[in-house]
């Protein structure tokens, strides 16, 4: 008797769960869907690429991956990168590039180097983002009137005026395309603010798209639309011989370890908010890095997308409630069964409305917000190297900006040159952990002592004792905060000890 009344204890919370992933995985592939088309228009290539990475992200790097909540699919934040590439290397050399990454990201994890892309600088990721967001506005900008964006994100902006400039009263292309270009965002934002209750969940990029593409249905509007294939499977691109005698190539091989870092970095960055966002399991970085090599062999192989892991779309599986990975790889499951089914439906949507939806994405990514706080909770070295990361993507190119970026911030460690080792103790009491920190905490010991943090027992109280800490730099300090706020959550309780200022640094959380 008393087994028969355990029973369905034990089995109604995996129920609720399992249906509780069902509506989340439903939710993340309608903001999916129209991100990964409008970042492969992005990229420079054609919408079914992205949504063959979408798919792989889902379904496969969502089963492996070591942060379950996490989804993975086509990035924006690389969409200049491989737009830049594909100009330049030609769309063939796209896979070779992204196998040689994948086994780049492969190899990191398994030698357990995850937790030195958490040690880049706060003010290089978020520059790069601002910078990524900049051209993505000012390409996608060119999207809205039917074009197609220019070689740079110079060009790109030098052009702004004339397109605006060239606006005519009489209603051509041009004119109809911004149209609905400015319908979609209208209707994007309008629907963010004021959606009701109950439908909180539909995001508002699918409501804007759908929006223009109804106006340009119904209307028998002449606009550039969406060309995908009858057949997903005619979309995926083979390797051959010819492919792999590409690795040799110098050019090819500084593309592949430039795209590794990149999309290793805002991955486990992306990993580290989402973790911030719920209390179930804790992300294994270097398992996530294996996850996401293995995705992007993939994707080579197929001549897709590169994927990362993507804040908005995780962001959204965790509001909609999800529980387990499940929910990231049903989402998968969906991308593939409506471009399967429904393809016809995908060639009604307008260029204009998916270049829309970037223009609000890129404009998003660029938080200047992040360069105030920077600027008046550690000073102008962090705001610097955030407007220098910005400037050098724009005017540059992606890569010499994030290098560019570590480099400057190298100059951080110039006041600690002596005294860089950061030994950290673990004491451990009747009542407490104590973990004690000396000499100077850098961005150079923040995979030791991160290791060390999350190692805790979660419940156990546990005393920080910075008294004997010479220095913290932004980005553990940055570190320590997420740390504190995430075990406070969890009930866990943490006591400071140490100078006034350097408490003064993690109060409020």
């Amino acid at each position: 008797m008393t087994a028969a009344a355990e029973t369905p204890k034990l089995a109604l919370p995996k129920f609720a769960f399992n249906v509780r992933d069902l509506t989340a995985s439903i939710v993340v592939f309608l903001v999916a869907m129209p991100l990964c088309m409008g970042i492969a228009i992005a990229s420079g290539v054609s919408p079914e690429k992205g949504l063959i990475t979408g798919i792989i992200g889902g379904i496969v790097v969502g089963a492996l991956a070591g942060s379950p909540l996490q989804v993975s699919g086509p990035a924006a934040g690389l969409a200049v990168i491989v737009f830049e590439l594909v100009r330049d290397q030609g769309l063939s050399a796209l896979g070779p590039i992204l196998m040689l990454a994948g086994l780049v990201q492969v190899l990191a994890g398994v030698f357990r180097l995850g937790g030195w892309f958490r040690a880049i600088s706060p003010a290089v990721v978020h520059g790069m983002l601002a910078g990524i967001g900049v051209l993505i506005v000012i390409g996608q900008f060119h999207v809205m009137f039917d074009s197609k964006p220019l070689p740079s994100g110079l060009e790109n902006l030098a052009a702004m005026p004339g397109r605006l400039l060239g606006l005519s009263p009489s209603i051509a292309a041009a004119e109809i395309a911004l149209a609905l270009g400015l319908t979609t965002i209208a209707v994007m934002l309008g629907w963010e603010k004021w959606r009701p209750a109950a439908l909180r969940l539909v995001p508002g990029a699918l409501m804007g798209v759908v929006a223009s593409t109804l106006l340009a249905f119904l209307l028998g509007l002449d606009v550039t639309r969406v060309s995908v294939p009858e057949n997903i499977a005619a979309a995926i691109s083979l390797p051959d011989a010819g492919t792999f005698a590409l690795l040799l190539n110098p050019s090819i091989i500084g593309a592949a370890f430039a795209i590794a870092f990149i999309a290793s970095a805002e991955t486990l960055l992306s990993a580290a908010a989402v973790d911030r966002m719920h209390d179930g399991a804790r992300t294994n970085y270097n398992k996530e890095l294996r996850a996401q090599g293995i995705g992007n062999l993939l994707c080579g192989a197929a001549g897709a997308l590169p994927m990362t892991g993507v804040i908005v779309r995780s962001s959204a599986n965790v509001q909609a409630g999800a529980q387990t990975r499940l929910s990231a790889i049903l989402h998968g499951v969906w991308i593939l069964g409506f471009v399967a089914l429904l393809p016809w439906l995908l060639r009604e949507i307008p260029m204009a409305a998916l270049g829309a939806v970037l223009v609000v994405t890129g404009a998003r990514l660029v938080n200047f917000s992040h360069a105030r706080h920077l600027l008046r909770d550690y000073g102008a070295l962090p705001a610097m190297i955030w407007a220098v990361t910005l400037v050098l993507v724009v005017a540059e190119d992606l890569l010499t900006g994030v290098l560019v970026g570590i480099g400057l911030s190298l100059l951080e460690l110039l006041p600690h040159f002596r005294r860089l080792r950061l030994r950290v103790e673990e004491r451990e009491d009747d009542e407490r952990r104590t973990i004690a920190l000396s000499g100077a905490a850098t961005f150079v010991a923040l995979p030791r002592l991160s290791a060390k943090l999350d190692a805790l027992p979660s419940k156990a109280p546990v005393l920080l004792d910075l008294s004997r800490c010479s220095a913290i730099d932004h980005t553990c300090t940055e570190l320590l905060k997420d740390w504190l706020q995430r075990r406070r959550a969890g009930g866990g309780k943490v006591e400071i000890f140490g100078s006034s200022g350097k408490m003064a640094a993690l109060a409020g959380v």
